[in-house]
């Protein structure tokens, strides 16, 4: 689990294809790895990986063809920047919201301008998470946490302030950078819930309008 406060700007070293998915190797820049040890998770872009080797300067990490398939981690090669971000622990301050590293999805950036010191951002979800975004809700970012300012169908706008713009690479985004995004657990937990027995069901289609109505949620 992390927090979605990105704790250093990293930068991809190499890929090295191995079988059909890749290691990565990682400069850390920043981040402090005094503490850590092989096998610790480490967010990259939002994506949780495992770290099986700690260099010099960061370490290395073996991705799967699920997540580079899921996420942007395989459009990415020497010398880009990334978010890092260490799992946290039962001492560490939730400063953003509980964040699973588990990519739901691709958006990708529409529009970018200026407001007064911040920047707005309005960004294009898979119309399949559309549901899970909420006005004034969470959503991570390439594994930042952010608030939500408004939706209009699958698209969000998003208020980056200046102090996220020097620490994380949204500083660097442009119009048709793609991003990893990962929505609110709670809301993927409560669609889960409402299905009630209906979650067996190899084809349940999730929770819809109707199936709202029959269990009394909605008005007929």
């Amino acid at each position: 689990m992390f927090t979605g406060i990105i704790q250093s700007i990293g930068q991809i070293q190499r890929l090295e294809p191995r079988g059909g998915d890749v290691r990565l190797t990682i400069d850390t820049g920043k981040l402090p790895l005094a503490d850590a040890a092989i096998g610790d998770s480490i967010a990259v872009n939002g994506v949780c990986l495992t770290a099986v080797e700690l260099t010099g300067r960061g370490f290395a990490a073996d991705v799967s063809r699920e997540s580079l398939s899921l996420t942007t981690l395989g459009a990415l090669g020497p010398g880009a920047r990334v978010n890092l971000e260490k799992a946290l622990t039962l001492a560490t301050p939730l400063g953003g919201h509980l964040v699973s590293g588990h990519v739901d999805g691709v958006g990708v950036l529409l529009e970018r301008h200026e407001d007064a010191r911040s920047w707005r951002l309005r960004i294009q979800a898979p119309d399949e998470l559309a549901r899970y975004i909420a006005q004034k809700g969470s959503i991570c970012v390439d594994g930042a946490s952010l608030t939500v300012n408004r939706v209009d169908g699958a698209i969000f706008e998003l208020n980056i302030v200046p102090h996220t713009i020097r620490e994380t690479m949204i500083g660097g985004y442009q119009v048709g950078t793609r991003v990893n995004l990962e929505v609110d657990l709670i809301a993927r937990y409560l669609e889960r819930l409402l299905l009630g027995e209906r979650a067996a069901t190899p084809t349940s289609s999730g929770v819809t309008l109707e199936f709202l109505a029959e269990h009394g949620f909605v008005n007929s």
